[in-house]
């Protein structure tokens, strides 16, 4: 059993990994203590000062050097993904595939940093001297990532910040650490400054650790408990959080069904169900209600489920037992609360069936908060306006799909939905590395998306001469 070493690191402890699926141990890192944590800031501030001067063609050869480390090793770290949190290893692929392409398309945007020049005297009495606005790296960026894209979330946060010209100390989820360690070794050997890229692991105690250590930037994907915690730990640095959301798709009558019942599938089902911006809330219009469930009903039927490892698996495991209990335990309150189960509900171990249920009341427990398992909960109307309605009364606002090609219903889902993100004849899991991603209310504060997140992970500099 490897033992992975990321940064150094003066604990004797260590963390064990376990497959989901089965139970094995797939490996182990070494557990940070707060003074690890402390001596890898101190060591990316001075890597990140000699970094800061770099060129754009030099950061961008740095990614696409990691590029194609990851794609020489792709196969290898699309195991290590599947094994660790139970993603099919087809998703843990497709992640491995994405996460090249941010970290290339965060090296071509950095070529595009650019700033602007504005004259002072546009006003009768103004100084005629121009003001050079540029962006500058804010330093060092904490990264605390999420198990569900081990991955790519972490290239979503590293890609952007070193474009930018900062140095980055990412803390990976305690529960799929792997991938992350082996990032780390593939940009030592891409050659990458051993300091600039460093992680540190464990649980909410070394996050908190990293939030209040002298970072410049904190970039945390997850819970909006844990994101607020950690933003009272961070206290006035800069945060970047996208914090989960409660996402709907809604169907309307003349929506292409079949691809709409697609799209259902595979945004609730994708991981098990464990994506921030997946299906939580179904909303059907009443006239096609009873059509959709029996197309809905029939394909998730089909859905091959269970051993993540498995070429014929569509659907793998939730993360670990607790997990897949907190998600039985609402599916049950659910349905006890009037709910029909239409499909599933059952569990064994860590692999939980695709479910269905319909007639799910607006404050059902698997809809209330984010429930993160493999869940379709049915919501019908006739009125579109009292449906965005129900929606914007939550306290999520992630993304949202709308299946019509009714141009009048595009505008207004598109301009009433209080939320991050708009998917028209989409999903609501839908993201492209490129653009901005991320939510409003408790869904989150920033956007993440490598273009936008170079700005965000900058910091402008006015001169004026």
């Amino acid at each position: 059993m490897p033992r992975i070493q990321t940064a150094a690191v003066s604990s004797v402890q260590t963390v064990i990994v376990h497959n989901p699926f089965d139970g094995a141990v797939v490996g182990e890192v070494a557990e940070s203590t707060a003074a690890d944590v402390a001596d890898a800031v101190l060591r990316a501030k001075a890597a990140q000062w000699e970094f800061r001067r770099s060129t754009p063609a030099v950061r961008r050869a740095m990614l696409n050097a990691l590029a194609d480390e990851i794609s020489s090793d792709a196969e290898t770290m699309a195991r290590i993904i599947s094994h660790e949190m139970g993603k099919t290893i087809r998703e843990a692929r497709n992640e491995v595939r994405r996460a090249q392409n941010t970290l290339r398309l965060s090296g071509d945007a950095g070529t595009f940093l650019d700033g602007e020049a504005l004259h002072c005297a546009i006003v009768e009495g103004g100084a005629d001297r121009l003001a050079t606005i540029t962006y500058e790296p804010v330093g060092v960026v904490g990264a605390v990532t999420p198990f569900n894209y081990p991955l790519n979330l972490l290239c979503h946060k590293l890609g952007p910040a070193i474009a930018a010209g900062n140095a980055v100390v990412a803390k990976p989820s305690p529960k799929a650490p792997l991938a992350a360690a082996r990032l780390r070794e593939l940009a030592l050997k891409a050659g990458w400054p051993p300091a600039l890229f460093q992680i540190v692991h464990g649980g909410a105690d070394v996050a908190l650790s990293l939030a209040r250590s002298p970072i410049d930037l904190l970039s945390f994907t997850g819970g909006p408990a844990a994101g607020l915690a950690l933003k009272n730990a961070s206290g006035l640095v800069r945060c970047l959080m996208e914090l989960g959301g409660n996402d709907p798709l809604f169907v309307l009558p003349d929506a292409d069904l079949d691809r709409a019942v697609a799209t259902a599938i595979g945004h609730r089902f994708e991981i098990a169900g464990q994506s921030c911006a997946a299906v939580k809330k179904l909303y059907l219009h009443r006239d096609i209600e009873r059509v959709f469930t029996e197309k809905l009903l029939a394909a998730v039927d089909a859905v091959e489920f269970g051993d993540p490892s498995s070429d014929d698996t569509d659907m793998g495991t939730v993360i670990d037992e607790a997990a897949a209990r907190v998600v039985e335990e609402r599916v049950r309150a659910t349905v006890g609360g009037g709910a029909r189960l239409l499909h599933g509900g059952t569990r064994n171990g860590t692999v939980f069936a695709p479910t269905v249920i319909s007639g799910v009341s607006v404050d059902a427990p698997v809809i209330a908060e984010e429930t993160f398992g493999p869940v379709i909960a049915i919501r019908t109307f006739a009125d579109a306006g009292e449906a965005i309605a129900e929606v914007n009364a939550t306290s999520y606002g992630l993304q949202a799909g709308v299946f019509t090609n009714d141009h009048a219903l595009i505008r207004m889902f598109s301009r009433d939905l209080v939320v991050g993100g708009v998917m028209i004849n989409e999903g609501p899991d839908f993201r492209a590395e490129h653009v901005p991603f991320g939510g409003v209310k408790r869904s989150g504060l920033g956007r993440e998306g490598v273009r936008i997140a170079l700005r965000e992970m900058s910091e402008p500099k006015v001169v004026i001469d």
